[in-house]
């Protein structure tokens, strides 16, 4: 954002580049299913570019993906802990679908060139 609390103007070329790397993490997010370590590429990729989408309407997906990461992570672990209990099982079945609904909302909403956070000023 600029001092005047505008969003700052990018050139379309940065925002095509800018919108490809959310794509990529969405994918990222998506394979993590199958190869668990994506997920943190995912996250990592996120933190590193974060700077760069700051001012424009991705940054609203960026903060989508990592709130999907950390508690994804968060409910995991849990799921995880009190596997035991059987209650566990339950939590790692309804944080898996939690994240699926995730990825496919965030990519949906990205294909249509859309905020995830449209409501909030």
């Amino acid at each position: 954002m600029s001092e005047q609390g505008e969003l700052e103007v990018q050139p379309q070329q940065d925002l095509r580049e800018l919108k490809t790397i959310t794509t990529i993490v969405y994918a990222l997010q998506a394979v993590s299913f199958f190869v668990g370590i994506t997920f943190i590429a995912a996250v990592i990729l996120n933190y590193v570019k974060k700077e760069d989408v700051q001012g424009t309407w991705l940054a609203s997906h960026f903060r989508w993906q990592i709130r999907t990461f950390w508690y994804g992570l968060m409910w995991g672990v849990l799921g995880v802990i009190t596997f035991v209990l059987v209650v566990g099982y339950f939590i790692l079945i309804t944080n898996a679908i939690w994240i699926v609904y995730r990825i496919i909302k965030g990519w949906l909403r990205l294909s249509e060139g859309k905020e995830m956070y449209p409501n909030q000023a």
